[in-house]
C-alpha cells in the first residue's frame, strides 16, 4: 500500500518505480514497467513541448500529468490484488 504513495508524493517524477520494483521481484511482466517508464518519458517531454515557459496558459501539460498520476497510482493499487491478472 505504501507503492500507490510513489506516484503522488512525487507528482509523478518516479511513477514509474513500483512498476519496475514489481517487475524485478516478477510481480507482473517487463512490458508494463515499460509502458510505464515510456509513458512517464513522454508526458514530460509532451509537457515541455507543449508548454516550455510558465506564462504561456496552457493546461495541457498539468493535465497530462495529473492523469498519469492518478493512473499510476490506482494501477499501483491493484498490484496487491489477487483478483486482477492482467500483466501478472
Amino acid at each position: 500500500m505504501l507503492w500507490t504513495l510513489v506516484p503522488i508524493v512525487t507528482l509523478g517524477l518516479a511513477l514509474a518505480v513500483p512498476f519496475v520494483v514489481a517487475s524485478v521481484k516478477g510481480v507482473v511482466k517487463v512490458w508494463l514497467a515499460a509502458a510505464y517508464v515510456i509513458a512517464e518519458i513522454t508526458v514530460f517531454s509532451l509537457g515541455l513541448v507543449v508548454s516550455p515557459t510558465d506564462d504561456d496558459g496552457s493546461a495541457v501539460p498539468g493535465f497530462l500529468l495529473t492523469f498519469l498520476i492518478i493512473t499510476a497510482a490506482t494501477h499501483t493499487a491493484l498490484l496487491d490484488h489477487e483478483k486482477v491478472r492482467l500483466a501478472k
